[in-house]
């Protein structure tokens, strides 16, 4: 794998961080330094067990915030890769509480690109969601703005060897917080809430999603942001997989909750791209797709007006697809109630 060698997770104790430190120990030979970064010193303990040092000396456990610069530049010395997945993500929390949102996903994320600039970073693949794509919620909103920061950060690295990227995805399927366990939990006691019967979502496989970010690695050039090419799944779907005879419970739409979540706007078709598994969004200014042609890389540009959105997508998860991932990637046990 591309210069893996010296990397720092941010949010590392996260389901994301969790299964790329699992596949970046597994598969990196010679991997010399791995830093987790995070807040959680629980969740640092918890893994220092899976992890102990004696016998995995190259990773190192950080206690820190990615508002706090100071620390940010001390972890990041003698770093080259960053892969930036801390976040606060919940919806209605952000609403409630939109200065913390900010300092976290926006303030943050400036904080990173200062640190890259600072420490000689080479590479930053930076995690985004779906709902940075034309947001009506403040978590969305705070995460357009974070990728925006790093895509603009491409144009002040100076003469640096630096690279930011973006990766882009929909809910990861079973990651806390998601319908998927929410919905087996519910089950149990007999009523399915749902907020609105017409919802649909993209899904993503934990193992996909560090998949993406190894392939955005090796292939990024600076200033992309990558989108996977996702199977979607109506919410009523989801319920019927796993509860058929439970009682439907329709309670309403949360604050700042979409119907269907998309993931490339029609604003965005003019400098888009299709890379086999994944599209590319560009910037606009037409450099970096001239770079992609000047160094023959094999990409078609998709159709004016074209968007990627949850209930327009061709491919779709059936109650059977469902039941099935639920069986081979959550509980191998799971029997419809």
């Amino acid at each position: 794998m591309k210069k893996l060698e010296k990397v720092l997770i941010t949010g590392g104790t996260g389901s994301f961080g969790r299964a790329l430190i699992k596949d970046i120990v597994a598969s990196v030979p010679n991997l010399k330094r791995l830093v987790i970064y995070s807040r959680d010193e629980l969740k640092q303990w918890e893994l220092k067990q899976i992890y102990p040092e004696d016998k995995f000396p190259q990773l190192r456990f950080f206690i820190g915030d990615i508002r706090d610069q100071d620390r940010l530049n001390m972890a990041f010395h003698n770093i080259d890769t960053v892969i930036h997945a801390a976040a606060l993500k919940q919806v209605p929390a952000a609403e409630y509480n939109p200065m913390e949102y900010i300092k976290t996903n926006v303030l943050g994320a400036e904080n990173l690109v200062k640190a890259c600039l600072e420490c000689n970073i080479k590479d930053l693949i930076a995690l985004s969601t779906d709902k940075a794509c034309s947001p009506i919620n403040l978590y969305g909103a705070t995460k357009l703005c974070s990728d925006k920061l790093f895509i603009a950060a491409n144009n002040i690295k100076g003469d640096r060897d630096l690279k930011f990227s973006i990766v882009r995805y929909g809910n990861v399927l079973g990651s806390r917080g998601s319908v998927i366990p929410f919905f087996l939990k519910k089950a149990k006691e007999g009523v399915i809430p749902i907020t609105e019967k017409n919802m649909t979502r993209f899904n993503i496989l934990l193992e996909d999603a560090v998949k993406m970010v190894k392939w955005a690695l090796i292939n990024a050039l600076g200033g992309e942001i990558f989108v996977p090419k996702l199977k979607s799944y109506r919410i009523m779907d989801i319920a019927e997989a796993i509860a058929p005879s439970c009682k439907k419970e329709f309670i309403g739409m949360r604050p700042g909750e979409k119907v269907h979540e998309k993931m490339i706007s029609q604003a965005d078709s003019q400098s888009t791209i299709s890379l086999g598994d994944y599209y590319a969004i560009l910037p606009p200014d037409g450099d970096l797709e001239n770079l992609y042609k000047k160094l023959n890389i094999n990409f078609t540009k998709v159709d004016q007006g074209f968007s990627y959105s949850s209930n327009n997508n061709n491919s779709f998860l059936n109650v059977e697809d469902i039941r099935k991932l639920i069986i081979e990637n959550l509980d191998s046990n799971f029997v419809p109630i």
